[in-house]
């Protein structure tokens, strides 16, 4: 279980920081040859102006998770991970992912203690970690604002700014 909840983050990590839920949501059809393409569930019911549409490179290492724990022969509109099944109303999917969430965190951080860390490496850390690398590797905030889907520059901003405080404690 450790295992997967460290792929599951990893996953998140090489893909931009991409939110768990929308981990959970990813069909095949979100698969495009190298490129992972999506909208973010949590903007999904917004005016089409409003909707952040997220395009990332899918590294070697993000294919192999892909492999490793998709599901088997997945169809354009099956998910591609084994977290939601077809039909679950939004309750179910709102308890699954909590549960995916929760189960990541808590392995994390005995992954962590394993390896005598003292980071709290969490779901959000992984989103903040991605952000942070693309930063300090000269990306422009632009950049890491479509790359995590965020509605606007002053967003991204505070976003990298509380991180780089907890950073510097």
């Amino acid at each position: 279980i450790e295992e997967r909840s460290k792929n599951y983050w990893l996953f998140s990590y090489y893909c931009n920081g991409i939110n768990f839920r929308d981990i959970a949501d990813l069909k095949g059809k979100n698969i495009d040859g190298d490129m992972l393409r999506f909208v973010r569930e949590k903007t999904k019911r917004t005016s089409q102006g409003n909707q952040s549409n997220i395009s990332c490179y899918l590294i070697e290492e993000a294919k192999e998770i892909i492999k490793k724990l998709g599901n088997k022969d997945c169809g354009p509109n099956d998910y591609v991970f084994p977290i939601l099944s077809k039909g679950d109303n939004s309750e179910v999917i709102n308890a699954k992912v909590a549960q995916l969430i929760q189960t990541t965190n808590k392995n994390m951080k005995r992954i962590c203690g394993k390896l005598k860390l003292q980071k709290n490496v969490t779901t959000y850390f992984a989103r903040h970690s991605s952000a942070t690398i693309l930063k300090r590797s000269g990306a422009s905030i632009s950049q890491i604002q479509e790359a995590l889907g965020h509605s606007n520059n002053a967003v991204t901003q505070k976003y990298l700014d509380s991180f780089e405080d907890d950073t510097k404690k």
